[in-house]
């Protein structure tokens, strides 16, 4: 029962109209924004960041006709249609209101974290409703293909109802060094891809409880290393989201083991997979079902990956919200709740205990 059951791992391209202005031109920009957009076809117009010349090599590399000096340059450019931001969430707000001026943009494309502290994230929100712009903000762990595929398959049901989840990241992750500056580390800027995703799967928690340590290899000072998040649903999901960015010495010669697994069990089936960041392989899904498969495993197949395709996801739900005028899949007033629900992460290992989301406001 190899076969892929009617499952769409990858979303179809039902957008690609509008000419994207790209800020920024480091390793998220440089190596999975743009190689989505060129093989989904998505017309870039542009390009812009905080040093020219890197802009400059990025647009070579990409084919993007237009180079701006400065991010306010590009946002100022009329052929410029949709900003696509890939800058520091410390920077990231100022550029946001600047395109909510810009007449000619219709949709802005924002990196997590939206912004630093849950208020501005509010005010971003509500600033851009009054405007009448689209915001949306980039999970694209939303648009993996594993987690898209388990997705449909709890929507189906087939594993009835859903008892327990994890997800095991043993993994280093590159920080970028404006992290340094800041005073929020790895809950912030990884876990929140696990509780996002969590909240795409199974709903509105009740409540969290994080606890972190210090990670051993990781130079600049920082809080929160190492952490592990515990969540509660109404429905009475219990979930679990581990962030090991240690995983381990990794000297030369030491063997790695790196990886990201998840597991989900219900009271009619079990389904797991892995992630394929960060060894760019296919993250993979296999599930056994008392309702579908006969208690057999069946694992669907695909060829593409979380980084780059998953982008193209993320893209093409935006462009299509301009052209159809609903909602974008990723809104900002969805994402206002992803940040709410990290802020009540740190509240938890702030105050060393489990804090409730209504304890959080976001209105």
């Amino acid at each position: 029962m190899g076969d892929n059951r009617s499952f769409v791992p990858d979303p179809p391209v039902r957008a690609k109209d509008y000419r994207i202005g790209c800020i920024g031109a480091g390793m998220i920009m440089a190596e999975c924004h743009l190689a989505a957009y060129k093989e989904a076809g998505f017309p870039v117009a542009a390009i812009a960041s905080r040093t020219a010349a890197k802009a400059r090599a990025v647009a070579e590399r990409w084919s993007i006709p237009t180079v701006h000096d400065t991010p306010s340059a590009l946002i100022a450019d009329p052929q410029v249609e949709i900003l696509d931001i890939a800058f520091p969430p410390d920077q990231q707000p100022a550029l946001i209101r600047e395109a909510l001026k810009a007449p000619h943009i219709k949709g802005i494309l924002a990196q997590k974290p939206l912004a630093l502290t849950l208020e501005e994230a509010k005010a971003l929100r509500d600033e851009a409703a009054k405007a009448g712009k689209i915001l949306s903000v980039n999970q694209n762990m939303r648009y993996d293909q594993s987690m898209r595929v388990l997705k449909q398959i709890l929507d189906r049901e087939e594993l009835g109802t859903v008892v327990m989840a994890t997800i095991e990241m043993r993994a280093i992750p590159h920080w970028q060094t404006f992290l340094e500056d800041y005073d929020r580390l790895t809950l912030s800027n990884m876990s929140v891809h696990h509780l996002d995703v969590l909240r795409f799967l199974f709903g509105e928690p009740d409540a969290i409880t994080t606890v972190t340590r210090t990670d051993p290899r990781t130079s600049f000072a920082h809080k929160d290393g190492i952490t592990v998040s515990t969540l509660t649903f109404p429905s009475g999901v219990l979930a679990v989201s581990m962030e090991d960015v240690w995983s381990g010495p990794r000297e030369e010669g030491f063997d790695s083991d790196i990886y990201i697994k998840w597991r989900v069990e219900g009271t009619e089936g079990v389904a797991q997979g892995t992630i394929g960041w960060p060894d760019g392989s296919p993250s993979t899904l296999t599930y056994a079902s008392k309702r579908t498969t006969d208690g057999k495993w069946v694992s669907p197949k695909w060829e593409t990956m979380w980084f780059p395709h998953a982008f193209v996801g993320v893209m093409e739900q935006l462009q299509y919200a301009v052209k159809s005028g609903s909602p974008p899949a990723l809104s900002v007033a969805d994402n206002v709740k992803t940040v709410a629900l990290v802020e009540a992460g740190y509240r938890s290992i702030e105050e060393r205990r489990t804090v409730r989301l209504s304890e959080i406001a976001i209105n």
